[in-house]
C-alpha cells in the first residue's frame, strides 16, 4: 500500500517589519516619480516661456526636457554650403549626402532660428518647421534603397515639412514620372519651393515634373483637386496631432489610384498608432 505524501508546509507570511519596509520603499518610489514628473512639467513651461520671449534655450537641462528625445539615425552626412541661392539669401544652406548611397546628395535650407510667436499662433502645424525629424530621414533612406520601385510612377509626399527630404530623394534617384512635395504649412512650402529651384539650377533632379504646393489633409479643395492622381503616397511622422489622423487617412485613400501603394513611417507617440 502506497503511503500518501506528506503535505508541504505553507510559507510563513513576511514579518511585520519587512512588510512595513516594503511599503515605505514603494511609497518613496511613487513620491520620487511624482516629483520627477512635476520637475519635467516645470521645465517644459520654462522652455515655452523662453521661446515665446524670443530667447535661446539655455542649458542642457532645458534641452533634455524637449519632446524630441532623438536627433538622427546618422543616415546622411551634413556639410554647410557657402553658396547662396539668391543674392539676398541670408539663410544657411547645407548639402545632405546619403551615407550608404553617397552618389546621392541634395542642397537643403533648414530652419536655423526660433519660430516667432505669430508663426506658432496663426499658422497651420509648425512641427515640420522645427527640424528634419528622424522618421523623415528613415523614409528618405528607404526611398533611395528601393528607388527602382518608383520607375514611371506619380509620387506624392504628404506633410513633408520644411524640406520634404524623402520626396527629394525620389526625385534625384528614380526614373519617376512625377513628384509632388506637400505640406499644410505655408512657411514650410515656401522653403521647399526655394529648395526645388536651387537644386533644379544645379541639375540634381532626374525628373522634370517636380513641384510643391500647400496641401492640407482636412481641406476638401486641396484634396479633391488631386483625387485619384498618384501611384504612391508617402509620409513620415504625420500622426503626432490627434485631430488630423482621420483626415490624413481619408486624404491618402482619395489621392491614390486603386490598387497602388502608400508608405507611412512613424515613431511611437504614446497611443497614436492605435
Amino acid at each position: 500500500m502506497t503511503e500518501a505524501p506528506s503535505s508541504l508546509p505553507l510559507p510563513s507570511p513576511p514579518p511585520e517589519a519587512d512588510r512595513c519596509q516594503a511599503g515605505r520603499e514603494e511609497g518613496d518610489a511613487e513620491k520620487a516619480w511624482k516629483t520627477s514628473k512635476q520637475a519635467i512639467a516645470k521645465a517644459r513651461w520654462k522652455l515655452l516661456r523662453q521661446v515665446l520671449k524670443q530667447k535661446h534655450v539655455k542649458g542642457m537641462h532645458l534641452q533634455q526636457v524637449s519632446v524630441r528625445r532623438f536627433a538622427s539615425f546618422n543616415l546622411f552626412s551634413v556639410r554647410e554650403d557657402s553658396r547662396k541661392a539668391t543674392e539676398g539669401d541670408h539663410e544657411t544652406w547645407v548639402q545632405y549626402k546619403s551615407i550608404f548611397y553617397p552618389q546621392y546628395s541634395i542642397y537643403l535650407r533648414c530652419n536655423s532660428g526660433l519660430l516667432n510667436v505669430e508663426d506658432v499662433l496663426t499658422s497651420f502645424d509648425n512641427t515640420g518647421n522645427v527640424c528634419i525629424w528622424p522618421s523623415e530621414e528613415v523614409l528618405a533612406y528607404y526611398c533611395l534603397k528601393h528607388h527602382e520601385m518608383f520607375r514611371g510612377l506619380a509620387v506624392c509626399e504628404l506633410g513633408g515639412g520644411m524640406t520634404c527630404l524623402a520626396g527629394l530623394m525620389v526625385a534625384i534617384s528614380a526614373d519617376v514620372k512625377e513628384v509632388l512635395l506637400t505640406d499644410g504649412n505655408e512657411k514650410a512650402i515656401k522653403n521647399v519651393n526655394d529648395i526645388v529651384r536651387r537644386n533644379q539650377k544645379a541639375g540634381m533632379f532626374r525628373v522634370q515634373a517636380i513641384s510643391s504646393r500647400i496641401l492640407r489633409w482636412d481641406n476638401e479643395t486641396d484634396v479633391s483637386q488631386l483625387e485619384g492622381h498618384f501611384d504612391i503616397v508617402m509620409c513620415a511622422d504625420c500622426l503626432f496631432l490627434d485631430q488630423y489622423r482621420a483626415s490624413l487617412v481619408d486624404a491618402i485613400k482619395r489621392l491614390l489610384q486603386p490598387c497602388v501603394s502608400m508608405f507611412l513611417f512613424s515613431p511611437e507617440h504614446g497611443l497614436q498608432n492605435n
